[in-house]
C-alpha cells in the first residue's frame, strides 16, 4: 500500500509543474513627472513625510487629535470595513485548504436481514471502523491561483480598511474645522451685535437731543435685530456639525458635545512628493490594484476547468460481523486508487466562465486606472485650491483692515454731524460682509488642506500590505 501511495504522489508531483493562467503584471499607467498645480507651491520645511499614521497632528490641535483617536476605534464604517477584511482573510484560508487532503472517519454498526422468500432469511450484523482520504493534486495550478486570488483579496481588504479609516478621519477633521469656524462666526456676530447696540444707543441719544431723525433710530434697530438673527442662525450649522462628529465617533448626538472655543489656525505646509509616489501612498489605489491581481488569478482558476482532474483516494479500517473479532488484525481492510475525470461537453459553460473571468479582470484594470486618474485630479484640485485661497486670503485680510478703518472714520464723522447715519450703516454692513468672507476663506483653506492630505494618502504606504496576506 505504501509503495502504491508513493507512486501516485510522484506522478502528481511531476504533473503539478504546470500552472494555467496568465502571469500577473500590474496594469500600465502613464504617470506625469510633476503635478501641474504645484507651480509656486511652498513645500514643508524640512521636507519630512506626514506624521506616519497620525497626519492630523500636523494641525497642532489637541482636541482634534483626541477626537480622531476615538474615531479610529468607534466609527461603524471602520468596523464594517474591518469585518470585510476578516471575511477576505477567511476566504483566503478556505482557498489554502485545497492544498491538503480531506480525511474523514466513520464508525457504524448495521444489522440487516435479507429476504429469502416465504421461508424467511438470515439476519447479520456488520461492525465497521474506517478512515477515508481523498486528495486532488494541484496539477494545473487551480489551487495555487485560488490562493493567489485569496491573498490579493486579503490585501485589498486591508487597503480598504485603511481607506475607510482615512475617509472617516478626514471627514471628522473637516467637520471639526467647520465647527470651529462657526464658533468664530458666532463670536464675530456677537461682537457686531454689541457694536450695533452701542450705535443704537448713540442714535437714540442724538434723536432725544433733536440731532438725529427718527428714521435713523429705526435703521439702527433694524440693523441690530438683523445681526442678532444671524448670530442665532449660526447655531443651526454648528449643531449639525456637532451631531455629524458624534456619529463619526459612533455615538448618539445626545451623548456628545464640544464646547465653543477660540480658533485661529493657519493651514500647515504639506509635504507633496512626486506623482509616482501617489501610487504607493493611497490605500484606495492599492486596493484597486490588489483586486486586479485577484481577478487575474481567477482567470487561471477558470481556465483549469478545461483540463482533467486527478483524484487520489484511499480508505482503511476494520470490519467484522463479530463484535469480539471487530478490532483484530484479520478484520482489516484497505483500498487505494486514482480517478481521472474530464468534462466532455458542457454546452460552452467553461468557455463562458473563462470569458467572464477575463472581463472581470478588464473591469478591475480599468477601475484601477480610473482610481489613479481620480487621485491625480484630487491632488491637483486641492493644490490649486490652497494656492488660490492663500492669495484670496491675503487680499481679503487687506479688505477687512480697510473696512474696519472705514467704520472708525465714518463713525467719527457721524458723531461730528458731517454724514448721515445711512453712511454708518453702509460701512458697518460692508465690514461685516468682509469679516465673514475672511472666516469662510479660512474654513475653505483648512478644508482644502485636509482634502490634500487625504488625496496624498494620509501618510500611509502600500508596503504595509506585505504582512496582510495569508502566509504560504
Amino acid at each position: 500500500m505504501v509503495s502504491y501511495g508513493l507512486w501516485y504522489l510522484n506522478i502528481a508531483a511531476l504533473l503539478g509543474a504546470c500552472t494555467i493562467g496568465p502571469t500577473y503584471v500590474k496594469p500600465d499607467m502613464q504617470v506625469p513627472a510633476a503635478f501641474k498645480e504645484q507651480h509656486g507651491w511652498k513645500p514643508a520645511q524640512p521636507k519630512d513625510e506626514l506624521p506616519h499614521g497620525k497626519w492630523w497632528e500636523i494641525f497642532g490641535d489637541a482636541q482634534l487629535n483626541a477626537l480622531v483617536e476615538q474615531v479610529q476605534v468607534s466609527n461603524q464604517n471602520i468596523r464594517a470595513a474591518e469585518a470585510r477584511f476578516r471575511q477576505a482573510r477567511a476566504l483566503a484560508q478556505q482557498a489554502r485548504a485545497g492544498v491538503s487532503p480531506t480525511v474523514t472517519g466513520d464508525i457504524s454498526v448495521n444489522r440487516s436481514r435479507a429476504a429469502t422468500g416465504a421461508g424467511g432469511g438470515n439476519s447479520s450484523t456488520i461492525h465497521k471502523l474506517g478512515l477515508d482520504a481523498s486528495w486532488e493534486p494541484d496539477i494545473w495550478g487551480k489551487v495555487q491561483r485560488s490562493v493567489e486570488s485569496g491573498n490579493a483579496g486579503v490585501q485589498a481588504g486591508a487597503a480598504d480598511l485603511q481607506a475607510a479609516k482615512l475617509s472617516a478621519q478626514a471627514e471628522l477633521a473637516q467637520d471639526y474645522f467647520l465647527l470651529r469656524i462657526a464658533d468664530a462666526r458666532k463670536q464675530l456676530l456677537e461682537d457686531t451685535v454689541n457694536a450695533y447696540r452701542t450705535s443704537l444707543q448713540l442714535t437714540s441719544n442724538q434723536y432725544a437731543a433733536g440731532v438725529a431723525a427718527r428714521g435713523d433710530v429705526v435703521v439702527a434697530e433694524t440693523q441690530l435685530k438683523s445681526a442678532q438673527a444671524q448670530a442665532v442662525d449660526v447655531g443651526v450649522q454648528r449643531a449639525q456639525l456637532e451631531h455629524a462628529i458624534a456619529v463619526l465617533m459612533g455615538k448618539a448626538p445626545a451623548e456628545f458635545a464640544i464646547a465653543p472655543a477660540a480658533f485661529t489656525p493657519a493651514p500647515p505646509r504639506i509635504p507633496l512628493g512626486i506623482p509616482s509616489e501617489l501610487l504607493e501612498r493611497r490605500p484606495d489605489i492599492a486596493a484597486a490594484e490588489r483586486r486586479t491581481a485577484a481577478a487575474n488569478a481567477r482567470i487561471g482558476v477558470a481556465q483549469s476547468a478545461f483540463y482533467p482532474a486527478l483524484t487520489l483516494s484511499a480508505s482503511a479500517g476494520l470490519q467484522s460481523a463479530s463484535f469480539a473479532k471487530w478490532l483484530t488484525y484479520p478484520s482489516r481492510f484497505w483500498a487505494l486508487g486514482p480517478a481521472l475525470a474530464q468534462t466532455i461537453f458542457d454546452g460552452g459553460l467553461r468557455r463562458a466562465q473563462t470569458g467572464q473571468a477575463v472581463a472581470v479582470y478588464d473591469e478591475n484594470a480599468a477601475d484601477y486606472r480610473q482610481t489613479v486618474l481620480t487621485a491625480f485630479q484630487e491632488v491637483e484640485d486641492n493644490l490649486a485650491a490652497l494656492r488660490i485661497l492663500e492669495q484670496e486670503a491675503q487680499l481679503q485680510d487687506d479688505a477687512v483692515k480697510a473696512a474696519r478703518e472705514s467704520v472708525a472714520i465714518t463713525g467719527n464723522q457721524y458723531k461730528a454731524g458731517t454724514v448721515s447715519y445711512i453712511n454708518v450703516v453702509n460701512v458697518q454692513t460692508i465690514a461685516l460682509i468682509n469679516e465673514r468672507a475672511a472666516l469662510n476663506i479660512q474654513g475653505n483653506r483648512l478644508t482644502a488642506a485636509v482634502l490634500l492630505i487625504k488625496a496624498l494618502g494620509g501618510g500611509w504606504n502600500a508596503a504595509e500590505l506585505n504582512g496582510s496576506g495569508v502566509s504560504n
